[in-house]
């Protein structure tokens, strides 16, 4: 009876990740530029499936539909793949962090807690990992100028003069926002659709 139960618990968990990343890849299809980032940096939403599957089932689960949703996204890759192994490292550590502190405290209150450091953490690692490794790969796999980089940022503020400062100055404080707008459409649909997750069970 027992693995019957977890049999059944298994099957639920895997059909609501298929059916939250097949949201998350129709979310990162719909991107909208925002006036304060340069160009190509766009906003989506396709980071909410994530979170709302790490809070429903754990933070690897959260990992995993972050993960497959950009391997997915791979087949119609306008980056060379480095956006999406942008969007694969900061969601991970979104989600995980988000996850991981939830599953330790199911409340109201660990969800929000979770959700806010899951975004902080977010946009701390996003220094580092656009500093050393997705810029560098823009520039110098896929040809991209820094010195293009570096205008696209002035025509926003002529005083950036280094990729640290556009990063710090733009990157960091983008990608905070972007968690927190997350976070707070989780929180107003998670409960509603919790029991759909789960199947109405507990």
């Amino acid at each position: 009876m027992g693995s019957n139960s977890k049999n059944r618990q298994n099957t639920r968990m895997i059909a609501g990740c298929g059916v939250l990343i097949a949201v998350a890849v129709i979310l990162q299809y719909i991107e909208v530029a925002i006036p304060i980032m340069p160009s190509f940096i766009k906003l989506d939403f396709s980071d909410l499936p994530e979170i709302i599957g790490a809070f429903a089932y754990g933070p690897i689960a959260g990992v995993t539909i972050t993960i497959i949703k950009n391997i997915i996204h791979l087949l119609a890759s306008q980056s060379g793949f480095v956006g999406e192994l942008s969007n694969a490292l900061l969601g991970c550590t979104f989600s995980f962090v988000a996850g991981a502190i939830y599953m330790n405290n199911k409340t109201k209150k660990g969800a929000i807690i979770g959700g806010i450091l899951g975004a902080v953490a977010m946009a701390i690692i996003s220094f580092p990992t656009n500093l050393f490794i997705i810029y560098p790969m823009y520039i110098n796999v896929i040809g991209f100028p820094l010195e293009a980089i570096l205008k696209m940022y002035r025509v926003l503020n002529p005083n950036v003069e280094t990729l640290t400062q556009a990063l710090l100055w733009f990157n960091v404080p983008f990608t905070l926002f972007k968690g927190l707008i997350d976070v707070f459409f989780c929180l107003l649909i998670y409960k509603r659709i919790s029991p759909i997750l789960h199947n109405n069970s507990k």
